[in-house]
């Protein structure tokens, strides 16, 4: 359910109304190239400060035993900065922008302890279906409400509200009330593993930076972990460009914003089965054959993508999007989950996460950069190839059979 409630986060705001919204409102009369770089920067550096934080914080959690009590702190924490958002004004960006990579830092962080749990509640053997299925309801989740706010924007006198902005603003709101509301179920549920928990002192965090050296060594001597990791750092750079992007470049392209939505609707929707039929074929299969299987897709809409012309290839781009997401998310969590040690969890997803982020960092601006240096963004899209095809090729290294 955590899923579920956090989704919404994922798809209303950072891959659908923010960058929409960012560009048309908040950057008035501002050149698309620029928007688009000022947004890419904004992901790149809340991705900068979690790849900073992630490590120590995983660190620190395992030692205190409170993986779960840290997730609500970051949730808590991405949920009012996202409430924020509703008294942006028009034209100020700066301001949108510091909101909005604060609530990222939250959404972000609360990630890291809520994969580290992963291993314990779920057994070895049903981890990738699992993993799926959490994946399969924020796709559902996250879709719901899209919908509901999209009807909204099209019909906001329906709904008595003034225009599309109060119905945009007004989503923000219910991406944070929604968010509050479906992270109750975890609250009241989810137990911590039995591991002693210490008390908070200023000692625990010297503890945590000593904990990532030992685990930083560690990870090395587990070699497959270690490549899969570099490997994930590449692949998954270029799936969370498209997330974060895909809406910004479609309007640099001239596309309706209605119609970009309608796509992002589109993935939502398609991903919710397509995710659970990843989890599957990763039982069977193994996660590797699975990835695999998404990141061919990824490779052909990358290629797709900087020769469109029309918004309904746009269309078909998003529903092939929707097949291979989830897919490539939750099967990596589930193939990572099996090569680390019991107990320390929190620790070894923080690295996980901090390359996730690391990645963050550099596509968004790989993308705004190379687009605006050809001024012309189907440059910027088709640069995100290398990282498909260096990271499958990375994979290719990595054994199933041992850690």
């Amino acid at each position: 359910m955590y899923d579920w409630a956090n989704s919404a986060f994922a798809t209303i705001v950072i891959a659908g109304f923010f960058p929409l919204f960012f560009k048309e409102y908040w950057n008035t009369g501002v050149a698309v190239t620029e928007s688009t770089f000022r947004l890419g920067l904004t992901n790149s550096l809340a991705s900068l400060l979690i790849v900073l934080m992630a490590p120590v914080l995983g660190a620190v959690a395992d030692y205190l035993g409170r993986r779960k009590g840290m997730l609500l702190l970051f949730a808590a924490f991405g949920i009012v900065m996202t409430s924020g958002l509703y008294l942006v004004g028009e034209g100020q960006w700066l301001l949108a922008a510091l909101l909005y990579g604060l609530a990222l830092i939250g959404f972000s962080g609360s990630n890291i302890f809520y994969d580290s749990l992963l291993p314990f509640v779920s057994d070895r053997e049903e981890v990738d279906k699992t993993s799926a299925l959490g994946f399969s309801l924020g796709y559902l989740g996250g879709g719901l409400l899209l919908a509901l706010s999209v009807l909204m924007s099209i019909y906001p006198g329906t709904f008595g509200l003034a225009d599309t902005t109060a119905a945009v603003q007004l989503s923000f709101v219910l991406v944070a009330i929604w968010w509050l509301v479906f992270s109750i179920p975890l609250i009241l549920y989810v137990r911590e593993p039995g591991n002693h928990p210490h008390e908070v002192t200023v000692k625990v965090f010297s503890v945590g930076f000593k904990r990532i050296w030992e685990t930083l060594h560690e990870i090395r001597q587990l070699r497959n972990a270690w490549i899969f990791l570099l490997a994930y750092w590449l692949y998954i750079d270029g799936v969370d460009t498209i997330v974060r992007m895909a809406v910004d470049y479609g309007l640099s392209l001239g596309f309706d914003k209605q119609g970009l939505i309608l796509a992002l609707l589109i993935t939502q929707f398609t991903g919710f089965p397509a995710a659970l039929l990843f989890g599957q074929f990763g039982s069977r299969y193994g996660p590797r054959a699975g990835i695999y299987v998404a990141l061919l897709v990824y490779v052909m809409v990358t290629v797709w993508g900087a020769m469109m012309e029309s918004v309904w290839e746009f269309y078909v781009l998003a529903f092939s999007i929707g097949l291979a997401q989830g897919g490539i998310q939750s099967l990596s969590r589930s193939m990572y989950a099996r090569m680390i040690p019991a107990g320390r969890t929190a620790e070894f997803f923080g690295f996980y996460n901090m390359m996730g982020k690391f990645a963050a960092i550099l596509g968004p601006l790989l993308m705004g950069m190379v687009g605006a240096m050809a001024v012309n963004p189907r440059a910027g899209i088709l640069s995100l190839l290398v990282l498909f095809v260096g990271g499958g090729l990375m994979l290719l290294k990595v054994r199933t059979d041992q850690p």
